[in-house]
């Protein structure tokens, strides 16, 4: 009994630390320190420990540890723990795949809404947004926001789930859900995908409304979502308004006037940004570029595009070198834009062929139009754009043959040209 209470006390510190590591994103450490308490204590572990440990082997791709743990807590009659019963779900949809988790979820005894939220969480990340969808609607327990939040974010990261993502938040509210800083994160992305400014307006309300407009992740999505909604007044006012900015905020009120061609605005935010000491990374030199080159400030974008590497060591990737080719392609500088697609140390993209295409139909330089036209049907074989494009360049420049010879390999290839459509979204 005389050691019993020294042993615990040592318990109680070691679960502290192990707390700390895990929440601090110490993985190694909190391993490491999850082997000595088994070493150096004879004591039963409780549940909390385990479910710490399985936190860290998700985290850090443990699947080996994760499942002796699982082994070890079936025999402590754990499973019942809704938290380490989360933490095994998660643990194996992370690790190993979606179907040991879900074989799981279906063994727990008794599953309460943490546990639920965990499975249909590993459905959305593992883009199963559908098995998630039909678990929910099977639900034996009240779904809280989490669980609304898992599905919003899920449907919104699909390439046509934007209006479905908004009509389950909104599904949320009917059950007098109070939406929190995380659904607010989740919708944003799924506001974009339709244009809808109202809901943006809306989501900026509630947020104002409820105290949590100061969340730094909040506002640098609000700044993105007014600027690519075309709402720069608001997207100036609400990073004016932020008590700190980081790299996200900065880059996305670049993008936002480069967008919309406010290209020399974009410019000085990105001189006020270095004034202010905060380190540029790879999505803000793309805003730059992108300033650059709808404004056809060739010069400018070389001189930042060589500052990238050399002041801040951010690595061009192929979407810089796309730009550069687009900036210099629209100022009728071909050849360089031709030199730089060749001498690439990464993958050439469709993007920057198709910049340099584009560009040699507007200043009729056929030679290289072939290069590219060429190249981009390799990379892209059924983008009827390509050999429109090439045909039509052919055409203006009185080839006939060539422009005809075009069009029969589209048609060869079973390339179609899409019909031209468009879309209004409609807001009341």
């Amino acid at each position: 009994m005389g050691s019993y209470a020294p042993s615990y006390q040592r318990l109680l510190s070691f679960t502290k630390h192990l707390s700390s590591h895990v929440s601090q994103a110490r993985h190694d450490q909190a391993l490491a320190l999850f082997h000595h308490i088994q070493a150096s204590l004879a004591l039963p572990l409780d549940p909390h420990v385990f479910s710490l440990v399985l936190k860290s082997c998700a985290a850090i791709h443990r699947p080996q540890l994760g499942t002796a743990i699982h082994a070890h807590v079936a025999k402590a009659s754990f499973l019942s723990n809704p938290f380490v019963a989360c933490a095994l779900v998660d643990m194996y949809g992370k690790c190993v795949s979606i179907f040991p988790s879900r074989q799981l979820f279906d063994e727990i005894p008794h599953r309460n809404v943490v546990v639920w939220n965990a499975m249909i969480s590993t459905y959305t990340h593992s883009k199963c947004v559908s098995d998630a969808l039909k678990l929910f609607e099977v639900m034996d327990v009240e779904p809280n926001v989490s669980t609304y939040n898992s599905i919003v974010a899920g449907l919104a990261d699909l390439d046509d789930g934007s209006f479905k993502a908004i009509a389950f938040y909104r599904r949320m509210k009917e059950m007098g859900l109070k939406p929190n800083v995380i659904t607010l994160l989740a919708l944003l992305p799924a506001c974009l995908g339709v244009a809808a400014l109202n809901l943006i307006k809306e989501i900026h309300g509630y947020a104002i409304r409820n105290d949590i407009d100061a969340h730094l992740q909040l506002s640098s999505g609000m700044v993105e979502a007014y600027g690519r909604s075309g709402c720069l007044v608001n997207a100036h006012n609400v990073f004016w308004g932020m008590r700190e900015r980081d790299v996200v905020a900065w880059s996305s009120l670049i993008s936002a006037y480069a967008l919309h061609g406010e290209a020399r605005t974009a410019l000085d935010i990105f001189h006020q940004m270095e004034l202010a000491k905060v380190q540029p990374d790879e999505i803000t030199f793309l805003g730059v570029l992108k300033a650059c080159s709808h404004a056809g400030l060739a010069d400018e974008a070389l001189d930042y595009f060589a500052r990238m590497l050399t002041d801040y060591g951010v690595e061009a990737s192929s979407d810089h070198f796309s730009c550069l080719v687009d900036v210099l392609s629209r100022a009728g500088r071909l050849h360089e834009a031709y030199h730089v697609i060749r001498e690439m140390p990464v993958k050439v993209t469709a993007k920057a062929w198709g910049a340099l295409l584009g560009a040699c139909r507007t200043y009729g330089d056929s030679e290289l139009a072939e290069i590219a036209g060429k190249a981009l049907s390799q990379i892209e074989p059924d983008n009827p754009a390509n050999y429109v494009l090439l045909a039509g360049i052919y055409a203006s420049l009185g080839r006939h043959e060539e422009a005809e010879k075009m069009r029969r390999e589209m048609k060869e290839r079973g390339v179609k040209a899409a019909p031209g459509s468009s879309w209004v979204v409609y807001q009341d």
